[in-house]
């Protein structure tokens, strides 16, 4: 892929539509339980309905990553998906059954839940071949996060929850006009076509597939925390503006980090994978502390520690999927990749981490992520000593051109 236009106006462009993707996403992610609460769930019916999000997402990235890739057109491809996000949106909070909801939520994350992959593919694409750097992009992402966050808190106490589609709605909107100004993008001659075969043969690079698992198990208790924070926050006797204050902490320095990795971290397999353990590492403290919380505030506070867990293992891993995957793969990997962060994981955070909360409260449901995050420890930390002594050499997949194959094998 090469950009047909790489003037400023469009890096803006693609800069303002991060910023309003992820403010659009902490709407939904961070206030939607409010909602489900307030029209009588409980905490296992919501932990059970937040998990469709990511059963769905199993099928959905690897669709709508393979079709990015298939039509070399991910700005298409995202547009398609953000429309159907804005329809669906309203199904779900008119829906006045809970088989409805259920259906209707279904609909709503086959769209929804590949976009944050397919945004990280957009901007490489847009990068590509230039000396922008993937941090300067993503940051702008953790700026719409945290600063729609804050504001969002008292506004969805005047408007009520039910009326969180409104504000979705005018967020992803917004974020749509500014995908369309971007310029188009052509396949050049080079570029391997894409088939499920070719895909497939990726699964056989045994340390990609060591990635994916361990990045299952370190993100059950994320996954799990993003469900089930606000509620916590609620039961400590926090308010909705704490539940704001919380999310803003989360993102609000991952501007920082994402600058400093960009400056700093080396682009060696192996470096990338120590990094991972020592991000690890770092989960299993934050779920410790969350385990020890006594008020609303400490809860908040915690996820300070939110910028440097997972958006140190983010932006490490979007690097580590660009080495591990071949470039004309990469939509393609980036939805495996997302996948590990919010499909199966998010299956077992939202039914297991809803039982566990319901059943042992929540300070047993953290300890119990701490201890998954300490096996991600000792699995990257063994990852990076092979990598480390052996060096790195992996299976290429077949039906890659020859300047694909030199770029995989070379990394």
């Amino acid at each position: 892929m090469r950009n047909m236009d790489k003037d400023q106006p469009s890096l803006t462009s693609l800069k303002l539509c991060n910023f309003f993707i992820y403010g659009t996403m902490v709407i939904f992610t961070g206030f939607f339980q409010l909602y489900l609460q307030d029209i009588g769930m409980s905490k296992i019916e919501i932990g059970s309905l937040m998990a469709i999000a990511p059963f769905v997402s199993i099928f959905a990235n690897p669709f709508w990553g393979y079709w990015g890739d298939r039509t070399a057109n991910i700005k298409r491809v995202l547009l398609m998906m953000m429309t159907g996000t804005l329809l669906l949106v309203h199904f779900v909070f008119q829906a006045n059954t809970y088989a409805m909801i259920y259906m209707a939520m279904i609909l709503f994350y086959f769209f929804q839940t590949p976009m944050f992959s397919q945004t990280n593919s957009l901007i490489l694409t847009y990068i590509d071949g230039t000396r922008h750097k993937f941090g300067s992009f993503r940051l702008w992402g953790s700026l719409g996060w945290a600063l729609t966050a804050i504001a969002a808190g008292p506004v969805i106490d005047q408007l009520g929850s039910g009326r969180i589609s409104i504000v979705f709605s005018i967020m992803l909107f917004v974020a749509a006009i500014f995908i369309f100004t971007l310029p188009g993008v052509q396949k050049t001659t080079g570029s391997a076509t894409v088939t499920l075969k070719g895909l497939s043969q990726l699964f056989l690079n045994s340390y990609f597939v060591w990635f994916i698992v361990l990045g299952i198990l370190v993100s059950i208790p994320n996954t799990a925390n993003n469900t089930f924070m606000s509620l916590y926050i609620l039961e400590l006797g926090g308010t909705t503006q704490t539940v704001g204050l919380a999310i803003f902490f989360s993102s609000v320095f991952e501007v920082v980090i994402f600058l400093v990795l960009d400056r700093f971290l080396k682009r060696k397999i192996h470096v990338l994978v120590g990094c991972l353990a020592v991000v690890s590492l770092l989960f299993a403290l934050r779920w410790l502390l969350m385990a020890e919380a006594s008020s609303p505030v400490h809860v908040a506070l915690i996820q300070l520690l939110h910028c440097v867990t997972f958006g140190g293992y983010f932006y490490v891993g979007v690097q580590l999927t660009m080495l591990f995957v071949p470039k004309p793969y990469r939509a393609s990997g980036q939805a495996i990749y997302t996948l590990s962060w919010s499909g199966i994981s998010g299956v077992v955070g939202g039914l297991a981490g809803g039982w566990m909360f319901q059943n042992f409260g929540a300070q047993t449901m953290y300890r119990t992520g701490m201890m998954l995050a300490i096996i991600g420890v000792i699995g990257f930390g063994w990852m990076w000593y092979n990598l480390h002594k052996h060096g790195y050499q992996p299976r290429q997949p077949d039906e890659l051109p020859d300047d694909a194959e030199e770029e995989y094998s070379t990394v």
